[in-house]
């Protein structure tokens, strides 16, 4: 039985190679299998539905030895190499734009007052030049692995230095970043350089040779799980009620679905509906024969669409690559056999069959033949068979649990769970965050100041982690003592609205963090409980923004009884109040050092240019919201409007009084750079906003050929500066620091941006909302 165990085996294995009877595409990545025996080959018999579907009979998975013999089973490489040459290309192009190779002296200048936010503390940055260094290991790994050129020892330039640059900055996670350490370190164990690789040339039993299927089973398996654990994570509530991501309906990219459907039914039919559906049944589609074309076609197209969506680096285009690892093992050879002869010694390999290799097991051929019913010995399987069983195993059951194991690291919960880099929760959840303060108090004296927030990081997603929070507060603590402030205590105040319910407090205010207790196993105890009570309310919310005009804005807000919310109304909003929507407020206006207490449904008007306090004293939490116009903004609209208009006027000749000498410029002012001399300011605001509009027309209505000349432009100084900085910091390493004078002239020459970046730098709006 044993033996049968591997002879079924030869004919499929979950995720790993389909026999659906569709032609003998299968039957190419079974050569060298012992077939060369002439004796009477017997009639075969008829597939079950399972194996048809799957490839693979149960009675495959009944046994430890047949199962070894499955996920060995000698497979094409010719699907894998494809994929090991792409994986490879896409993350040496990652390395220069996600990764920050060509922005690194940003990010890691030495001697800076940065804090950092490692996931262990003991990791720290290296010196400039030797980051410098770390990155070219891992472009040279990634370069190495494209090749497939000293395979395994690229794989590990590659994961090390990738992981180290990973775990060095939880700011950067995200989940498509944790696929790329992932892929890598599934390579590293693959043979993944048996088809179209230098190291095929250098060592000829590796060319060409099989590989066990247990290569394309995790592959195929850890995609299965990307898509289809995102898709479990979007049956949240907010997902499937369309709060998620509403945003997303207004972008030009769902322009032909607001022909037919109004956008509100866009956000929850085709974004959050179809997002949903895709990501749920993307692994089945790929899988099966019959659905596999439809799969390629519609996961391509999301991500296409995501590629224009989010700056999401390569994600797409790597996701892209691995969509025909569900195709046939032997599919490259097919699909080049069709180039012309003459291209054949730069391409892939499309014959001679693949050879044997050891890394797999084959079926043991009987020659005596006693009689029909005897068996064919079964076949050996060594330690590293069953080694790499166990570790497929074992991988896939990990990839699994990982998703679901908040509750072992509950310190890094906050209203979302998890480390926000492995668990598959791709775009579930959107932040606006609307105040944030630090409070800083001086130990000794008492004293009470204020710091900007984001001071001493580069970094905004401290606001949303308990657990950067707590690194963010221990750090300011160690520099706050050279600006003369002793024993610092640090108090956070953040505002925050999560999938469009109420902005509402996340962490306690009233908590020192430098001192407060955080621990990556237990509860974070300042977290602030998330109202989700009052979620049903982002109905009303709706309805009350449908009855305002375009100037008026609004802000909703929650907060919890005891506590106060201290707000500065800017000059600009020359028009703003507050009004309860549920609970009982306490309104003070500081300067007039007068209290108003507000039930729902009634308002206060706040003056502009003041403090004031509002203080929760029901016995529940407090809803309200903030209703504002910004007059200034309003104002200059206004004089926009009449400006253009009378622009208009003198164009097509039908204004008849001569302009006065302030308002010229409005025809000859329109030349770039021209507006500097208008003495008027909201004539040089309008000439800017009217040449901006300009440069944004002219980039949409620019055709195919402009786009990619702006976009190759674009890369070239990218990659320009990339290399010339590595180079400056190679020689660094190598010979020493040059003279200041000649590093400086180094660096401006590897600053030199393209000349219409330079002349677009001031193209901004400069007008916007001031935040509440």
């Amino acid at each position: 039985m044993e033996a049968g165990a591997c002879d079924n085996a030869n004919a499929g294995a979950p995720f790993i190679e389909q026999s659906s009877g569709q032609g003998d595409l299968s039957g190419s990545s079974d050569e060298g299998e012992g077939t060369m025996d002439k004796e009477p080959v017997p009639a075969v018999e008829t597939e079950s539905m399972m194996k048809r579907l799957f490839g693979f009979e149960k009675e495959d998975l009944s046994s430890w030895h047949r199962l070894v013999c499955l996920l060995n089973r000698p497979t094409d490489p010719a699907s894998l190499g494809i994929f090991r040459f792409l994986f490879g290309m896409i993350m040496a192009i990652d390395i220069t734009q996600e990764r920050g190779l060509s922005h690194l002296d940003y990010k890691y200048l030495d001697g800076a007052p940065v804090c950092r936010f490692p996931l262990f503390s003991f990791l720290q940055p290296l010196p400039l030049d030797y980051m410098y260094l770390v990155y070219v290991v891992m472009l040279f790994g990634a370069v190495g692995i494209m090749l497939g050129c000293f395979y395994r020892l690229s794989c590990l330039m590659f994961i090390s230095t990738y992981w180290y640059i990973f775990f060095l900055d939880k700011t950067a996670w995200n989940n498509h970043s944790y696929l790329y350490g992932l892929i890598g370190f599934q390579l590293t164990f693959m043979d993944a350089n048996r088809y179209w690789s230098i190291d095929g040339l250098r060592n000829p039993p590796k060319k060409n040779a099989q590989v066990p299927l247990w290569n394309y089973t995790l592959l195929r398996f850890q995609i299965f799980i990307v898509y289809f654990i995102a898709g479990v994570k979007k049956l949240d509530a907010d997902w499937v009620e369309g709060y998620s991501m509403s945003y997303l309906a207004h972008h030009w990219l769902f322009d032909p679905f607001r022909m037919i459907l109004p956008n509100e039914m866009v956000s929850l039919l085709v974004v959050h509906g179809g997002g949903l559906c895709l990501d749920l049944s993307a692994g089945y589609l790929l899988f099966f024969d019959a659905t596999r074309p439809f799969g390629i076609f519609f996961v391509s197209y999301f991500h296409c669409m995501n590629s224009q969506l989010f700056s999401i680096g390569m994600f797409a285009y790597t996701m892209l690559a691995t969509s025909p690892l569900f195709c046939y093992p032997d599919w490259p050879r097919h699909f080049f056999a069709r180039f012309p002869e003459i291209l054949r010694p730069v391409l892939p390999l499309t014959y001679p069959p693949p050879q044997p290799s050891t890394s797999c097991v084959y079926p043991m051929t009987q020659h005596t033949s006693s009689g029909p019913q005897d068996l064919p010995p079964a076949p050996k399987t060594r330690f590293k068979h069953k080694l790499a069983t166990l570790f497929t195993i074992l991988y896939l059951a990990e990839q699994f649990f990982l998703p679901y194991s908040h509750f072992i690291t509950q310190g890094y919960n906050n209203w979302t769970n998890g480390l926000y880099g492995y668990s598959w929760d791709m775009m579930v959840h959107s932040r606006s965050h609307q105040h944030v303060k630090i409070t800083y108090k001086d130990g000794k004296t008492g004293d009470v100041g204020y710091l900007n927030p984001g001071v001493f990081t580069q970094s905004r997603r401290w606001k949303d982690h308990g657990d950067m929070l707590k690194q963010y507060a221990t750090c300011l603590s160690r520099h706050l003592p050279h600006y003369n402030i002793s024993d610092p205590e640090i108090y956070f105040d953040i505002w925050v609205s999560i999938n469009e319910r109420f902005q509402q407090r996340i962490f306690d205010p009233r908590v020192n963090i430098v001192k407060a207790d955080w621990s990556p196993f237990r509860p974070n105890p300042w977290l602030m409980p998330l109202l989700v009570d009052l979620s049903p309310w982002r109905t009303k919310f709706q309805e009350i923004e449908g009855t305002l005009d375009n100037q008026t804005e609004i802000v909703f807000i929650a907060d919890f009884p005891g506590l106060l919310l201290e707000n500065y109304v800017s000059e600009d909003l020359g028009n703003t109040s507050v009004q309860v929507l549920q609970g009982k407020l306490n309104v003070e206006i500081v300067d007039e050092k007068k209290n108003y207490t507000l039930q729902p449904g009634e308002q206060k008007q706040l003056p502009a240019g003041a403090y004031h306090k509002v203080y929760t004293v029901s016995e529940g939490p407090s809803c309200y919201m903030y209703i504002y116009v910004n007059t200034t903004e309003a104002a200059l609209q206004r004089n926009f409007t009449k400006l253009f208009e009378l622009q208009e006027r003198v164009r097509n000749g039908t204004e008849t009084e001569p302009l006065p000498p302030e308002l010229q410029s409005l025809i000859t002012g329109e030349n770039e750079g021209s507006e500097a001399n208008v003495m008027d300011p909201v004539v040089q605001l309008f000439l800017r906003r009217q040449r901006r509009m300009k440069e944004v027309k002219k980039r949409r209505e620019a055709n195919v050929g402009e786009r990619l000349n702006r976009f190759i432009v674009k890369k070239y100084y990218m990659l320009r500066r990339a290399f010339l900085m590595t180079a400056i910091a190679m020689r660094n390493l190598a010979v020493g620091l040059p003279p200041l004078e000649q590093l400086t002239r180094e660096v401006a020459f590897a600053n030199m941006k393209e000349p219409e970046t330079e002349a677009n730098q001031d193209l901004k709006d400069e007008v916007g909302h001031d935040e509440l």
